[in-house]
């Protein structure tokens, strides 16, 4: 740790400015040092008294109230004042009636006194002896210059008195170190509490959805009859299967997503800016309204959406996406009451900055609750609510270098403006430029296939594909495509979905089949549509398609989307994979069959364990090419299991693969992990794509 760090921290803990620290301290201080003047100057008659000393510590007693209502920013500043006000009504004081008295025996009881009460207001020793030296020495500088010609004549045991001095000290921190153990316990046990009921509220909503999609799947799947053929399902059912389950799927990454934000807001961990992109607020918005888990076709229609102010703004896409999930979920819930109330969500362009502005016409939202919605834990007459969601806002949206603010009126209306910094033309461009020169070498020299019934659409990817050096043909619909295809070879084929004569489902189930050539049958199809992007996804994945752009597509999409299957492609091939003896273990037989089935599916040979000894006697009797390996299991966990396996004395077990699979994401974790011989960690529920290109990457390096 280095020295301001140390400095910093040692600051952090000596300054407790709890509301019940300042109640004390000005209940207690100001009428203290008030009466203490009438007492000891009237009542004992000591030699020196000074009500004008007494009447200036009442005062900055009683002014530390003020430290109640401050904002957050405010605060920073009265941390300063704070320790003033201590230095001055505790050791300067004290000291300075010591030194005036002559060390009065009643002044040296009290000046005892003093130092334990500094220690209960200041409990860090770095601070303590700074407020008590910095009281000490000002209190004795006072002392000369308003008495020049005082002659001192203590005449107590000093070392006696030394040593009371010190077993104060001593004996002060020792209960000032139990009362912040059993504090620190207190706080632990409420933030698990509050950590586990926001998990659990927070996780309802997406759970319901899938439940809810469940059952509507369920309806339309035609009755089971053993030794029958079922009766063929419709377009109309088919569609709507396809559409339940893509929300299910929303849901269930809405899910991950709202965990993983209560730990990392409980951990106050960092947010990661590296992975955010250039993007078209209008679409990127509108993705959000699309995804969005409404609980009727009434509840979406209050959604407004004015995107005729479009600008391009520099944010982590799916963080984004979960501020107006926030945003929209708040805003329906309170306008329950209110049938004819809209949401309205437009874009607005700025010299400095452009904004989102989310403005509902529900209730409002009471004056005095204004400044308190972006704290941590703060709700708002939300029953249930944890306060977590807009505290996380605020932290996302400055990890944009913008800001999260919300205007008012109780009974007409409640607005949250999102503010984001200008984007240059510039800034822009050298994204550009960035983007096409860090994947020319993927694009170098490949032949795309364009297939679109809109010529104005084959024209704007051509232009951006030409740039690349890329070699372009242009097909107008499924039917042409199929010639296309029959006639060369092509390294990627962009596939419109809705086509006349063949629409793009239709031709790649033809492609897949071999009709355009065997050469032609694993091709990469990544489809381009209007179509809301989360319905298509699952579309297109199960037609046999290995990506997905949506128009109005950017340049900068449509590259990062091509350049992401070049990649997929050179790190994992079917052949690389096909063969690959693998060691599932996990105690969950749920988890080892849905993993068994992803993968056999690419021709690997999956044996299962239970438990990590159960792993350690299948690796001494089996040969196996890499393990993926469940974090928590019985008897012993992948942790254990893994330097087990470290440790062998045979080189084809002790040199063999780890991929540990776990739900926690927490660094800790992961380290652990790794310090065990872990070759690789991957969070629950695992993206199938991620996984294959780590067994392939560690099947290749060993």
């Amino acid at each position: 740790m280095s020295f301001v760090r140390y400095i910093k921290k040692n600051v952090r803990e000596g300054t407790q400015i709890s509301p019940l620290n300042i109640f004390i301290a000005a209940v207690l201080g100001a009428p203290a040092h008030f009466l203490f003047y009438f007492i000891f100057k009237y009542v004992f008659h000591l030699p020196y008294e000074s009500f004008a000393l007494r009447m200036m510590a009442a005062f900055l007693s009683l002014s530390v109230l003020i430290g109640v209502q401050l904002s957050e920013d405010a605060k920073r500043y009265f941390q300063v004042y704070w320790h003033f006000v201590i230095i001055f009504t505790l050791p300067f004081i004290f000291t300075v009636y010591l030194l005036k008295n002559d060390f009065h025996e009643l002044w040296l009881y009290w000046e005892i006194f003093m130092i334990f009460v500094l220690i209960t207001y200041v409990p860090n020793w770095l601070m303590f002896l700074f407020d008590l030296l910095v009281g000490i020495l000002t209190a004795i500088l006072f002392f000369i210059v308003t008495s020049p010609d005082a002659q001192l004549n203590p005449d107590f045991n000093i070392p006696l008195y030394s040593i009371v001095i010190l077993f104060t000290v001593v004996a002060g921190y020792l209960f000032s170190y139990s009362n912040k153990k059993g504090q620190i316990a207190l706080e632990k046990n409420s933030a698990l509490q509050v950590l586990s009921g926001s998990i659990a509220h927070e996780m309802r909503n997406p759970l319901g959805q899938v439940r809810n999609n469940l059952e509507a799947i369920e309806q339309y799947l035609p009755s089971y009859h053993p030794g029958r053929l079922s009766a063929p399902i419709s377009d109309y059912t088919l569609d709507r299967l396809y559409q339940h389950l893509a929300q299910s799927q929303v849901a269930v990454k809405r899910g991950s997503q709202v965990i993983a934000m209560i730990l990392d807001e409980v951990r106050e961990k960092p947010i990661d800016k590296s992975s955010f992109i250039y993007a078209s607020a209008a679409v990127v918005t509108q993705k959000a309204i699309d995804e969005y888990g409404f609980e009727s076709r009434k509840e979406q229609e209050k959604i407004i959406f004015d995107r005729n102010e479009d600008f391009m703004f520099r944010v982590g896409e799916t963080m984004y996406v979960f501020v107006l999930f926030n945003l929209i979920m708040n805003a329906l819930y309170f306008l329950k009451p209110y049938p004819e109330a809209r949401i309205f969500i437009t874009l607005e362009k700025g010299e400095r900055f452009n904004r989102v502005r989310v403005k509902d016409t529900g209730p409002g939202i009471p004056p005095e609750n204004l400044d308190k919605l972006f704290n941590a834990y703060f709700t708002s007459g939300k029953k249930g609510g944890t306060g977590l969601g807009l505290s996380y806002c605020k932290r996302i949206m400055q990890a944009f270098d913008g800001d999260i603010s919300c205007d008012s009126v109780e009974g007409e209306f409640t607005q949250f403006t999102l503010t984001f910094p200008v984007v240059s033309d510039a800034e822009l461009q050298q994204n550009r430029d960035e983007l096409i020169a860090k994947n020319r070498e993927l694009f170098e020299n490949k032949r795309i296939l364009v297939v679109d019934d809109e010529q104005a659409d084959r024209v704007a990817v051509r232009g951006i594909l030409t740039a690349l050096g890329v070699k372009v043909d242009e097909a107008e619909n499924g039917k042409d495509a199929l010639e296309k295809l029959s006639g060369a070879l092509y390294d990627i084929v962009i596939m419109n979905l809705k086509m006349p004569f063949m629409n793009g489902y239709e031709a790649t189930t033809m492609v897949r089949k071999g009709e355009a050539g065997e050469e032609n049958a694993l091709v990469p199809i990544v489809a381009y549509t209007a179509a809301p992007y989360y319905i298509a996804r699952s579309k297109t994945k199960k037609a046999g398609m290995q990506g997905l752009i949506t128009k109005p597509c950017l340049q900068t999409e449509l590259v990062r989307q091509l350049a992401t299957v070049f990649q997929d492609l050179q790190k994992v091939s079917a052949k690389d994979l096909k063969g690959t003896s693998l060691l599932i273990a996990d105690d969950s037989s749920f988890n080892r069959i849905a993993l068994k089935t992803v993968l056999e599916k690419y021709g690997m040979l999956i044996d299962e364990a239970v438990d990590g000894n159960d792993v350690l006697k299948k690796l001494e009797s089996g040969s196996f090419d890499l393990v993926l390996m469940d974090i928590r299991m019985p008897l012993a966990d992948g942790i254990e299991t893994t330097n087990s396996i470290r440790q062998s004395r045979d080189p084809d077990v002790s040199t063999i693969p780890v991929i540990g699979l776990s739900g926690d994401s927490d660094e800790g974790s992961i380290e652990e992990a790794m310090r065990a011989g872990m070759n690789d960690y991957l969070v629950k529920p695992v993206d199938t794509k991620v996984l294959l290109m780590k067994i392939s990457q560690w099947i290749k390096a060993n």
